[in-house]
């Protein structure tokens, strides 16, 4: 395959930054996106230019690293995957690709395609988690039963890999789809209920202040959840923190 990539690079979070084009061959279409970028920056190495600069950690789907913005979809055109696993099989012989970073101003580039996540760490920082004291001796099981459907819905919940693409395909780049699985995922279990009314809060209270927008409901970012997060969880999340406030 031959292809034409239009590349955003940046040198820097102070650089103005602009698209780049680069002509690449001899690309096989087995080869996975991140691979063909690998070859794109070996080339690019050999010329004594600077590599293209981009995420990526597993390459299995799992960590979430790989946020690449492609011809204006978050992961690219397949659905239900995340860059590492999309082929360029997918693509055509002649094909111009735009690549590009997660575009919101609560994800700042860092260099050409890499931006700054962590502001979905400080949302998790401020409640996405259980407070348990596990010093001391080994402590037994929870034998709590769980409803089935509580369960299976948490654990849908939990598939949440933090990529950003809720964000990135949002057009208010909004946050709520992934707080509102890191919510879900406690606030349907037993274990997650002593601190249900301070999480819910202090998670959307550092989601607004990170600066991300507000949901309008347009459902982007659940077509383009490589995990495919149901919107659902917002729901759950909004009900929760009425509920919250309410109690407050």
């Amino acid at each position: 395959m031959n292809l034409t990539l239009k590349i955003w690079r940046q040198a820097n979070a102070n650089d103005k930054g602009k698209m780049v084009d680069y002509p690449i061959s001899n690309i096989s279409p087995d080869m996975s996106f991140l691979e063909m970028l690998d070859v794109l920056n070996n080339e690019l190495i050999e010329k004594g230019e600077s590599p293209v600069s981009f995420d990526h950690d597993c390459r299995e789907g799992i960590c979430g690293s790989c946020s690449l913005y492609i011809n204006g979809e978050a992961h690219g055109p397949d659905r239900l995957i995340t860059t590492c696993q999309l082929h360029m099989r997918t693509f055509k012989d002649g094909e111009t690709i735009t690549i590009e970073p997660w575009r919101a101003s609560a994800f700042p580039v860092i260099k050409d395609l890499v931006v700054d996540r962590t502001a979905f760490d400080r949302i998790q920082h401020a409640g996405g988690f259980i407070s348990v004291n596990t010093s001391g001796n080994t402590i037994d099981a929870n034998t709590i039963p769980v409803n089935k459907q509580d369960a299976d819905d948490a654990f849908s919940a939990a598939t949440c890999i933090g990529c950003g693409a809720c964000v990135a395909s949002c057009k208010n780049s909004s946050a709520m789809l992934f707080v509102g699985a890191k919510v879900s995922q406690f606030a349907l279990l037993p274990q997650g209920k002593v601190e249900a009314t301070e999480r819910v809060l202090n998670m959307v209270k550092q989601m607004d202040e990170e600066g991300f927008g507000n949901c309008t409901n347009t459902g982007a970012c659940e077509v383009e959840c490589p995990k495919g997060i149901s919107l659902e969880n917002i729901a759950r999340m909004n009900r929760e923190y009425l509920s919250a406030s309410l109690k407050g």
